[in-house]
């Protein structure tokens, strides 16, 4: 231990100099604060924290179903049970960060002004009773003006 850590455990410093230092911690602390919620901010700009979460909770839960599948066991009903109540939540949730001014909405506004997109991103997401428009393969219109890559069906 050095003379001046000894110091410091003696007291024998001036108080300005234990000012100082807090003072320097708590500048660092409130630099470190900003930095990491603005960097939150920025990550939720695109998909919010709560969605995060709950894909990363639904995930979980089907890499369980393989857990069970891996070893040729049947795969638990309460388990298949709670992946229909994810399936259901997802949509919900889906459904609810693409209306007017949701977070998905506000993406897809600003992705559907790029025109070299290889989708159309102007058309919003359909949802059970609603008609979906599609191509004679069963997929999504391109985006005005776009070709699908060779080899691709559409």
């Amino acid at each position: 231990m050095s003379d001046e850590e000894q110091a410091d455990l003696k007291g024998d410093l001036p108080i300005e100099a234990y000012l100082e230092r807090l003072c320097r911690e708590m500048t660092t602390t409130r630099r470190l604060m900003s930095k990491f919620v603005n960097s939150m901010e920025r990550a939720e700009s695109e998909v919010p924290e709560s969605v995060r979460r709950f894909t990363t909770y639904m995930h979980d839960i089907h890499d369980i179903t393989y857990m069970y599948e891996e070893r040729g066991l049947v795969v638990p009903r309460w388990i298949l049970d709670e992946m229909q109540r994810c399936d259901d939540r997802l949509r919900q949730i889906l459904k609810d960060q693409h209306q007017v001014g949701g977070a998905f909405e506000r993406v897809r506004v600003e992705m559907a002004g790029d025109k070299e997109n290889r989708w159309d991103h102007t058309r919003a997401l359909t949802f059970k009773g609603e008609k979906r428009k599609e191509n004679s393969h069963g997929q999504p219109p391109m985006a005005e003006g776009q070709k699908r890559p060779s080899g691709a069906e559409g």
